[in-house]
């Protein structure tokens, strides 16, 4: 259920966290994806997956004032504020989905199962709103798989590669701009 407490967003440098948890327990036990931006620049990212007996995942990163205000903007051109989840699909054992969202005095959290497609989004009592969840999701999971990956490179990058490793960067950032700044339509 989506609870909303205090009132409306204020400047960019208010306070800003946002949690997101994916899991279900089965026969692997319980596996989940969990990461967190906090207020301090800190990213927090866990991954537990036990699919052939793999170990956790935990990484932990601090990123810039720039892409806490680019992880802000991603969720406030969601408008993601204005839904509620009292009509879409209640958590499960096999799937659960939440994610909290705290920017300056208001505080929204959501709940729900675990959404696999856009079909399972169409099929639900309020598709809009969950279409809202779910792309925000999505973009979210973009931008922090991509942080978390080029954080943590298993080698240094060699002097002769910089070059190219830059137009990587460049490419990225303008990845972020053009696909995340998009409106969303429905299919």
């Amino acid at each position: 259920m989506a609870k909303n407490v205090g009132g409306g967003g204020g400047s960019d440098l208010e306070e800003f966290y946002v949690r997101y948890y994916v899991g279900h327990k089965g026969k692997h036990g319980h596996e989940f994806l969990e990461f967190e931006f906090r207020p301090d620049g800190q990213l927090r990212y866990a991954n537990n997956s036990n699919y052939k007996n793999d170990n956790m995942i935990r990484k932990e990163v601090f990123v810039s004032l720039a892409v806490l205000r680019e992880c802000r903007r991603i969720v406030v051109n969601s408008e993601i504020t204005k839904e509620d989840d009292n009509n879409w699909p209640l958590p499960v054992r096999v799937g659960r989905q939440e994610l909290e969202i705290v920017m300056g005095n208001e505080h929204i959290s959501f709940s729900t199962s675990k959404v696999g497609s856009l079909l399972d989004v169409e099929a639900s009592r309020d598709p809009e709103g969950l279409r809202t969840f779910y792309y925000l999701v999505q973009d979210l999971k973009c931008l922090v798989f991509s942080l978390i990956s080029m954080h943590f490179k298993i080698k240094p990058i060699h002097p002769v590669a910089a070059p190219i490793f830059d137009n990587l960067k460049k490419w990225a950032e303008a990845y972020y701009v053009c696909y995340l700044t998009k409106p969303r339509t429905a299919p």
